[in-house]
């Protein structure tokens, strides 16, 4: 055995030692318990040649996955328009040896490396989509070791892990009992509404076992819970006409100021108190000019919420202010009348599994086994879906360092990037069942 074998095999021992001392240390706080068995499992997992084997490999990709992180970056993936951003990802699949990959109905990339055994599948996922609009500049600018540009990080850099990961199995040769689906999901984002994901849990869809998303957040996130949501968006209508020659018209802007005040004082009044309940009116539109009484005025509204039944009392406060302001607005002495339309463009359930859920479990073990304090987070991601119908799933970080994420001053700095594309690759060879 060389030199430098025997120091990084010493540090690796090192490191399990800590690790088990860690577990210790770490089961006493919070009540985050760490099942024995699991731990073993995936302490056996790290010390096998196939995987130590994977890891260099990603070590020495390093350059080529970054290459790739910026190309996908530069293809502009807004909500509905992801299609250009597949084709690319597909493409580098192919060129990664994968033979078995496709684009599903609605725009899902899905490269399939089938298990030594079959009959399950345990799928790794990243999604294409970013928030920002058609147009936007999203051309990478390095400066010194950081990355910006619009999606870098969340989530183009998850594509690039799952690219990482698939080359590393292959080249190392690594067998799982159960299939492997790596996933690039359309629709994440804002209006996607989870599109991609709720297709593949569809009623007649084959069926997944275990989801792991990498989305965002450093290394240590282990999100176990699902966030839920609802949006709405409030269209009210009306004539529409002069300032001043239609003047005492019914105004639909008029209108919905009357529905933002009825509805911001109820929903308040709400969300003082029980668990954390939000709501927030995000965008407003409508009007041809300075001098028009509008035909038209829209709001856009959020609601969220850790506890599934406040989700409804939420959608039900909205439903009956919008309905209120509606009637009080007529009723002022306006001529005609304002009539309104609630269109749902979002829904997103809640959900949370139990922390003894064995992939929870594996994934709180793999992050302490590289040196990293777990923390169990609730969010709102691709997870959800699954999360929300009992289907074993976690939401993992992308490593790095990075900010601005949703704004145009977006950056990823690759610091410890390739430790969580290692960590990636442990927890889904775990959950899929290595087989020697």
């Amino acid at each position: 055995m060389s030199q430098v074998y025997f120091l990084r095999d010493k540090a690796m021992l090192g490191l399990i030692v800590l690790f088990l001392c860690f577990t210790n240390i770490l089961s006493g706080q919070e009540n985050l318990m760490v099942d024995k068995k699991i731990e073993k499992e995936v302490v056996k997992l790290l010390k096998d040649k196939s995987i130590k084997n994977a890891f260099e490999y990603i070590e020495s990709i390093e350059v080529e996955t970054n290459k790739n992180l910026i190309e996908l970056t530069q293809i502009a993936a807004p909500p509905f328009l992801e299609a250009e951003r597949a084709l690319a990802l597909k493409k580098m699949f192919v060129d990664a040896g994968a033979d078995n990959v496709s684009i599903d109905e609605v725009g899902n990339v899905i490269a399939i490396k089938k298990g030594i055994e079959g009959g399950k599948v345990i799928v790794l996922d990243a999604h294409l989509d970013t928030v920002f609009p058609e147009g936007t500049n999203v051309m990478v600018q390095q400066k010194g070791d950081t990355l910006f540009a619009p999606g870098i990080g969340d989530d183009t850099r998850g594509l690039s892990m799952l690219l990482a990961i698939f080359k590393a199995m292959k080249n190392s040769n690594i067998k799982t009992k159960a299939d492997i689906w790596f996933v690039a999901t359309v629709g994440e984002e804002g209006l996607g509404d989870l599109r991609g994901v709720k297709h593949l849990f569809r009623d007649d869809a084959p069926k997944i076992d275990s989801w792991i998303s990498i989305d965002g957040g450093e290394i240590g996130r282990v999100n176990n819970a699902g966030l839920g949501s609802v949006r709405y968006k409030a269209l009210f209508m009306g004539k529409g006409g002069h300032s001043w020659g239609a003047f005492g018209l019914a105004n639909p802007h008029h209108a919905i100021g009357y529905a933002i005040k009825e509805f911001t004082e109820n929903a308040k009044k709400y969300t003082d108190e029980g668990p954390k309940t939000s709501f927030n009116i995000g965008r407003i539109g409508g009007g041809t000019s300075v001098n028009s009484i509008p035909f038209e005025s829209w709001m856009e509204v959020d609601m969220r919420s850790v506890d599934s039944n406040r989700l409804i009392k939420m959608d039900r406060i909205f439903k009956e202010s919008m309905q209120i302001a509606l009637e009080e607005y007529n009723n002022s002495g306006v001529e005609d009348q304002i009539t309104m339309e609630l269109i749902k463009i979002g829904d997103r359930p809640s959900g949370e599994l139990a922390l003894d859920t064995p992939l929870v479990q594996r994934a709180i073990s793999a992050t302490m086994l590289f040196g990293y304090d777990p923390s169990l987070t609730r969010g709102s991601t691709n997870s959800n879906i699954p999360i929300s119908i009992g289907i074993p799933a976690v939401t993992i970080g992308r490593g790095g360092i990075g900010g601005g994420a949703h704004s145009l001053n977006e950056w990823w700095l690759n610091k410890n990037g390739v430790e969580a594309i290692k960590l990636a690759l442990l927890l889904t060879v775990a959950e899929a069942g290595y087989d020697k």
